[in-house]
């Protein structure tokens, strides 16, 4: 099909939670909902939805370090086979900046190179330092990144034999506001309680997995703003971990395992309290690319309705990192059903076209 094809869209365009139209015209590579006077070379019909979000996603990641070009486009194919049209790399040692020449690989929002205590974190994947130099580190990252920075803000201490903050409180507050002068937002890499509330104080943006979210902590990050991307199909994977260091970290395996037993719940009590939730998988590192669609469903096993799991993925996430969804003159970016998938998430797993940029690529 060629690049810039005109396009004619029917069905049900779900352009937002309460937004549904009849058709779309893709023109240019952009949506109008205005019907052009050129004759479509093509039509798409069924239930569609803009591309999906993976708000943390690390491709050119796996679980060594960086990989190589041949790598990184097959992990992004996968992602775009998926329907995920739109990644929050939350930290990555490789240079992806080529997949942005790509029209034909998902868009790219980069946090820079992770941010972590020396010796507190995965071999390979991060900048490891020490806290007088986090804040000079944050500025760098902010300035090779897209907006973002990812710091690691607990990780397993070896000589504690459990999860333990990485960071002082004077370190981060010193780190975060440096990011905000860059016009950067903060994330961070939290497993446990113990980090959330210095973070939250210092000023940071988004908390990953925040499997450590308490009673106590829970209306702290509501009355700060403070969003929360779950990776519940990563936390999953929290028991098989935990086991594999339960002889020689028993505290630390079982922590892991108490995170988990109440994951679910956790994230279904964010949510109540107001706290905005994004999907992101994880994928990268020990996980395999193309897993938004089981993100949203586990989200909304944890209790989100359906819309507001869809939102996650789709309108809402897009709009929080800066990205425009299904409206007039946005670049063509979108996925087609077979079937509603406010019905049944499970639609998620199986687009029956992509396109992206205007053109159909799945």
């Amino acid at each position: 099909m060629a690049e810039r094809e005109v396009l004619h869209i029917r069905g049900r365009i779900l352009a937002g939670p309460e937004e549904v139209r009849d058709e779309l015209w893709v023109v240019g590579g952009r949506i109008t909902y205005t019907r052009p006077a050129t004759a479509p070379d093509a039509a798409l019909s069924g239930w569609v939805l803009p591309g999906l979000v993976d708000a943390h996603c690390h491709i050119g990641l796996d679980a060594h370090g960086a990989v190589d070009g041949a790598t990184t486009e097959k992990q992004a194919v996968a992602e775009r086979e998926a329907g995920m049209l739109l990644a929050r790399d939350a930290g990555s040692p490789s240079d992806t900046r080529w997949i942005d020449a790509r029209e034909d690989l998902p868009r790219i929002v980069r946090a820079g190179r992770h941010i972590a205590r020396t010796r507190r974190y995965i071999r390979n994947y991060a900048h490891e330092i020490e806290p007088g130099d986090l804040a000079a580190y944050v500025r760098q990252e902010a300035r090779r990144g897209d907006g973002w920075v990812k710091l690691v803000g607990d990780w397993i201490d070896r000589d504690a034999g459990d999860l333990a903050a990485c960071w002082p409180k004077d370190a981060l507050a010193e780190a975060i506001a440096a990011a905000h002068q860059e016009g950067a937002r903060v994330t961070a890499h939290c497993f446990a309680e113990d980090s959330l509330a210095d973070l939250v104080t210092a000023g940071i943006d988004c908390i990953e997995h925040a499997t450590g979210l308490t009673d106590e902590t829970i209306p702290l990050f509501a009355e700060h703003g403070v969003a929360i991307v779950p990776t519940l199909v990563n936390i999953a994977t929290f028991p098989a971990i935990a086991a594999g260091g339960a002889a020689k970290y028993p505290r630390w395996s079982d922590h892991l395992l108490r995170l988990h037993a109440r994951r679910h719940e956790t994230v279904r009590n964010a949510y109540d309290a107001g706290i905005a939730v994004f999907a992101g998988t994880d994928a990268g590192g020990s996980l395999a690319h193309g897993l938004i669609a089981g993100e949203v469903a586990e989200l909304v096993r944890a209790g989100l309705p359906v819309t507001a799991a869809l939102s996650a993925a789709t309108w809402g996430a897009r709009r929080w990192l800066g990205h425009e969804g299904l409206t007039e003159g946005a670049s063509a970016d979108l996925v087609v059903y077979e079937a509603d998938p406010r019905e049944d998430v499970r639609v998620l797993a199986a687009p029956r076209r992509v396109v992206l940029r205007g053109t159909v690529v799945g």
